[in-house]
């Protein structure tokens, strides 16, 4: 992906989220707003064949993957026109045959499934790799380093993505959590690791790029992204954070920085820009339109499908 194309990409996810905010159906949300590097700069490393798992918090992994926005704003509508039929939602949104395998609700949840994808891939002779991506909140769990011992036992094709906001809900992670990098966790296990600026993009590309190589080569990696997010935890929650604080991480937005990158370099116009933002603005209305006339599960089949 060219840096327009990765920009492109995260407007769609803070447009699409924003859009989202504005209806009346929009239900209980994780959002990803101010962390759209992330999922973006990860996406843009893996290949057609290759599957992404994700937390709960899947509008931006899923959208940075390629699922069409359409699709997603129908299922987290409830209607049947989206890929899990209206019952996945945001928690369990999931369209493997776009190499989005799928979102988990449970904090750590997605880590030992990802490892099973990722030995089904070594088993069939696939070269294709499993990226999952989990906040830091799961790096106090079990599951975490079982993962990272049989990831490095078995040599798993498995790339690991912590995207650190730096709070598990309103917890910072430096109250709960030991290393100075969580990245660090995945040394003992020989498991090759780094940390990287998680508002950055490009460096989140660039990184990736590297990791997802280091991965089809045969052995699993771990890499942390620290980033922030704009939003409260939930749509539910009230904000914690101090006024200073947000305005700080905000100044740092990843949209604008690349923006700025782009215009100081010549790689793009600001009439270019533009033109950029009003094709994701016309799809994003697209979407809303395709949810809205999609209809909602017959009264009679509304448990079918649902395990």
């Amino acid at each position: 992906m060219t840096p327009t194309e990765l920009l492109r990409s995260m407007l769609l996810i803070r447009g699409f989220e924003a859009a989202l905010l504005k209806r009346a159906d929009h239900g209980f949300q994780l959002l990803s707003g101010g962390e759209e590097a992330v999922s973006v700069g990860v996406c843009s490393a893996l290949e057609t064949d290759d599957q992404l798992l994700c937390s709960g918090r899947a509008i931006g992994p899923a959208l940075a993957r390629g699922l069409d926005p359409s699709l997603a704003l129908a299922e987290l509508a409830g209607k049947e026109a989206g890929p899990c039929r209206g019952r996945g939602g945001r928690g369990h949104l999931a369209a493997p045959a776009a190499g989005f395998f799928g979102a988990h609700a449970v904090v750590g949840g997605n880590l030992t499934i990802a490892a099973g994808v990722a030995l089904s891939f070594q088993l069939a002779g696939r070269s294709s790799i499993v990226a999952c991506m989990f906040g830091d909140g799961a790096c106090g769990a079990g599951a975490l380093h079982e993962t990272l011992n049989i990831a490095a036992l078995w040599r798993l094709p498995l790339l690991l993505v912590c995207n650190n906001n730096q709070y598990s809900v309103s917890t910072p992670r430096s109250a709960v959590l030991a290393p100075e990098r969580l990245s660090d966790l995945a040394r003992p296990f020989g498991i090759r690791a780094a940390t990287v600026d998680g508002m950055d993009v490009l460096a989140v590309r660039e990184s990736a790029l590297e990791f997802v190589r280091h991965v089809r080569g045969g052995a699993p990696a771990f890499l942390e992204c620290v980033s922030y997010r704009f939003n409260t935890h939930s749509t539910d929650c009230r904000e914690s954070r101090s006024g200073p604080e947000l305005a700080y991480y905000r100044e740092r937005c990843p949209i604008r920085h690349l923006v700025q990158f782009l215009t100081s370099t010549g790689a793009a116009s600001p009439a270019e820009i533009e033109q950029i933002e009003d094709e994701v603005d016309r799809r994003i209305a697209e979407s809303s339109r395709f949810a809205d006339a999609a209809i909602l599960p017959l009264r009679s089949d509304v448990l079918r499908h649902v395990y």
